[in-house]
């Protein structure tokens, strides 16, 4: 672990059911979970954390696997694919359920809700761990979950690309829940994350879902590659005026206001 990327973090474990991970937390106002993508919590998932806790919340964030604090490389990133893979915790190609480690999450929530207070919590997932909000929002304590480039399913045939990997029974708790409003990125040419699960939610959630795509076509005039995926990490362009860093300045604000920190 990076000791200076934490640096300023509590590290505390957090046991719910049969499953523990350590949880860093840093800062005061109402709690929001940042739930690192692949490969694990690097220095640029801990720099948005950095971002909530100046807009005036508490910024909780799981560590859920890899290296606290290790900067992302290749190997690596192949290394947290092959653990996530085997674990019972996830489940990469499932269709029609929730993952395991959504029942740990929705703990970990409402003991946050408890221990910081306000109207409820939000939840940034990213990645891997991308539609993971959407799922814990089945508790009325999830007010903002943002979804960031959720990637799982993974986009195998056409059923797992329109799939966000929700329960039935998930869904009709989430879309009977009119208090929920939920937020979406993606870059446009992401092949993890195909227009038609943005799609899903629109058709399901209507307009309690906001939709952010970001332009990475060919050619596309901001720059973004076609391999562009980590909207708020590894792909964020910081520079005022960037799509990148509106979509940034997007989700602060959505958690802020909803959770009543603005």
């Amino acid at each position: 672990m990076s000791e200076d990327v934490l640096a300023g973090f509590d590290r505390q474990p957090f046991t719910a059911g049969p499953l523990t991970h350590d949880v860093y937390r840093c800062g005061s106002g109402p709690a929001v979970l940042v739930l690192h993508e692949i490969p694990g919590m690097t220095p640029k998932v801990v720099a948005f954390a950095r971002r909530v806790v100046e807009r005036g919340m508490t910024a909780v964030l799981p560590h859920l696997f890899g290296t606290p604090g290790r900067a992302p490389s290749g190997r690596y990133a192949v290394q947290s694919l092959a653990q996530v893979c085997i674990s019972r915790e996830f489940s990469g190609l499932a269709l029609g359920r929730s993952a395991p480690i959504v029942d740990w999450l929705r703990a970990l929530a409402r003991a946050e809700h408890a221990r910081c207070g306000g109207p409820g919590v939000g939840v940034v997932g990213m990645c891997y761990t991308g539609g993971f909000g959407l799922a814990m929002a089945v508790d009325d304590a999830v007010l903002a979950p943002v979804l960031s480039q959720p990637s799982l399913p993974f986009p195998i045939g056409e059923a797992r690309r329109k799939d966000i990997q929700l329960s039935a029974e998930d869904w009709r708790r989430v879309t009977a829940r009119e208090d929920l409003c939920v937020l979406g990125l993606r870059f446009s040419g992401d092949k993890a994350v195909p227009p038609e699960r943005f799609e899903t939610l629109r058709a399901r959630l209507g307009d309690r879902f906001i939709s952010v795509v970001l332009d990475s076509s060919p050619g596309n005039p901001h720059g973004h590659p076609r391999t562009a995926h980590s909207v708020l990490t590894e792909h964020l362009d910081d520079r005022e005026g960037t799509p990148t860093r509106e979509a940034l300045e997007q989700v602060l604000r959505f958690l802020a206001e909803r959770l009543g920190a603005d």
